[in-house]
């Protein structure tokens, strides 16, 4: 994906782009513990979240000594990696996490995997057993630097105490430059223990082989300017990495500068403005058909931090088939690797927009602006009112319309997380993101159990926002254990569960390509919700009718700590339109359902 988040961790360093903490050797005869510290304050580091453990215990001693650093006791390492997780998609900041070793070290697996699919920066630390014993299955004991090899940009086994300050400032700069991502770090219980003087925290490090292209090749660019000149059904197609750039002001000076109608990925909502005439909505399985029908009928389709994911592509060989293809990527290995790509440009998606932005010529194609225009006013997404059932589409129009009034009045950004299933769809299709970092979710590993956790992070990250984990009735209790965080740290979190009893997403494929077997997808009616969040002592409360909602949600949405809302929803709702898996994304299923029209007439091709 696109570029790193660097330059916003930038500003947690000194100008001339040193470290806080770097500069002369230190005196001191410091442990292994105490200069893992050190080098975290160095970097800027202001919270961990993490869970002890005895090979982590001299760390959790040194931590106690230095009041500088703000650590978050989780319930579950899962929720100590999904919360550093969400703080890093919420800041573009590294997220800091710490586990001790063997099953302590193995529960962050799953987050580093949601993690590196999604770009996002982040930094584990993992306790293991004394270098002496490593191999030897000593108590609690796991390869976990073997484990995650596969699932972290990279990792790194400390078996040295004087390594630790260079170890550590290298996963930093890899985590947060380049193409961004999870970065491990093992420590073994006699390098924390171990002392050293001398210390000094290095200002940067040089990786063998890690140089990361920023700037786009000039030739790449001028041709790339020639085939949006030349071209008469453009496509402009984001990814994550645009809002991992900070590229959103160029993206939008791009479009409207040739009129580029604009779709994105899941993971680049927020980076180009919803109520916008250029906007097509989300592409891919769960697309509009504007969105779809543009990429299948456009003869150039530039991409932008995107990776062309088969959720997004369906059919390789039916997507865009006649286009041109234009791929802004800050990873080389993207390019390529899924679709032909006639003009490749590696390079930092903000550095590479601004270079051939004036590259490029005002135009407009009026026709093709008018179908896609026409497309939008007869295909727009929209669902049957019952007064008797809270439609889910609905508790998401209403949640949008709500957060809307409460940001009007109390001047609250407010940014949703999710979790996995038919509500982060129904949220990625009804909630107009405005702003970039203002949906939080699990795009390419869809993890069930992220939405909590990561809302943690975001509301750590952002006191100052009102942070709304919108989560269905699977999703919460895979890690709802992590409510007594919310509740310890008196963080305002607002937890709406989209209660539909089934697991809302596998009981729709059951239904469509299962003969309606649904085997094991019911949740029936589950736990109280209520008595749950009181347990926890937090307030909630529970609403069954379309006209309850509204004051509920405000209710939710105003209240000055924690709340959680249990919304029961019409149980076998489907979210459309879908893309069956191995279709082509012109091959929707429930476009009428979806929007009451049906398909569409043919296109006039343009461009051979």
């Amino acid at each position: 994906m696109e570029a790193a988040a660097a330059s916003a961790w930038d500003e947690r360093h000194q100008p001339n782009g040193q470290p806080v903490g770097a500069g002369s050797p230190t005196t001191e005869t410091l442990t292994g513990a105490d200069v893992l510290v050190r080098c975290l304050e160095a970097e800027g580091v202001e919270v961990i979240f993490g869970y002890p453990g005895g090979a982590v215990l001299p760390i959790y001693d040194a931590i106690y000594n230095h009041s500088s650093l703000r650590h978050i006791l989780v319930r579950h390492e899962a929720g100590a990696v999904h919360a550093a997780d969400g703080y890093a998609r919420a800041t573009g900041r590294p997220g800091v996490c710490l586990a001790t070793s063997g099953p302590g070290a193995t529960n962050l697996v799953t987050g580093l995997a949601t993690a590196y699919m999604d770009s996002i920066p982040l930094v584990a630390f993992t306790g293991n057993v004394a270098t002496s014993l490593i191999g030897r299955d000593a108590f609690q004991e796991a390869d976990i630097t073997g484990i995650t090899m596969p699932i972290t940009k990279h990792n790194f086994l400390v078996q040295r105490v004087e390594d630790l300050p260079h170890i550590i400032r290298a996963a930093f700069t890899l985590a947060t430059t380049g193409r961004p991502g999870p970065v491990l770090v093992d420590l073994p219980k006699d390098v924390v223990t171990a002392t050293m003087t001398g210390f000094r925290y290095p200002a940067r490090v040089r990786l063998r082989g890690y140089k990361p292209t920023l700037h786009g090749h000039p030739r790449q660019l001028e041709a790339a300017a020639r085939e949006i000149a030349q071209a008469k059904q453009p496509v402009l197609y984001l990814g994550g990495g645009v809002i991992a750039a900070g590229a959103a002001q160029e993206v939008l000076a791009l479009a409207e500068r040739a009129q580029l109608p604009t779709t994105s990925t899941l993971m680049g909502l927020g980076a180009f403005p919803p109520d916008h005439p250029l906007w097509l909505g989300m592409l891919g399985m769960h697309g509009t058909p504007a969105a779809n029908w543009a990429v299948t009928h456009c003869d150039l389709l530039i991409a932008v931090g995107a990776r062309f994911d088969d959720r997004v592509t369906g059919r390789t060989d039916r997507f865009a088939p006649r286009a041109r293809i234009i791929h802004i990527d800050i990873d080389p290995a993207e390019i390529g690797k899924n679709v032909e790509v006639h003009v490749p440009i590696v390079g930092d998606a903000k550095k590479v927009l601004q270079a051939l932005l004036p590259l490029v010529e005002p135009k407009e194609e009026p026709a093709w602006l008018a179908q896609i225009a026409a497309w939008k006013s007869q295909y727009r997404l929209r669902y049957q009112t019952r007064s008797d059932e809270i439609m889910p589409q609905e508790l998401v129009d209403r949640l949008a319309a709500k957060a809307e009034e409460h940001e009007a009045a109390t001047g609250r950004e407010v940014v949703l997380t999710a979790d996995v299933g038919q509500h982060q769809m129904w949220a990625a299709q009804f909630y107009p993101f405005r702003r970039p970092r203002s949906y939080i979710n699990s795009g390419g590993l869809g993890t069930m159990g992220f939405g909590l956790p990561a809302a943690i992070g975001v509301q750590v990250a952002r006191p100052e926002a009102t942070v709304v984990c919108l989560t269905g009735d699977g999703s919460i209790q895979m890690n709802i254990q992590e409510l007594d965080v919310v509740r310890s740290q008196r963080l305002p979190v607002k937890v709406i569960i989209m209660n539909n009893r089934y697991l809302g997403m596998v009981r729709q494929w059951q239904e469509l390509f299962y003969g309606r077997r649904y085997s094991h997808s019911a949740l029936e009616e589950g736990p109280d919700f209520i008595l749950l969040a009181q347990a926890y002592g937090i307030p909630a409360a529970r609403v069954d009718r379309p006209s309850q909602l509204d004051a509920a949600l405000e209710e939710a949405l105003n209240h000055p700590g924690p709340y959680l809302l249990d919304v029961r929803v019409r149980p076998e709702e489907n979210c459309w339109p879908m893309v069956p898996a191995g279709g082509a994304i012109d091959e929707m299923l429930g476009v009428e359902e979806a929007t009451g029209a049906g398909q569409p007439a043919p296109v006039q091709e343009v461009r051979t």
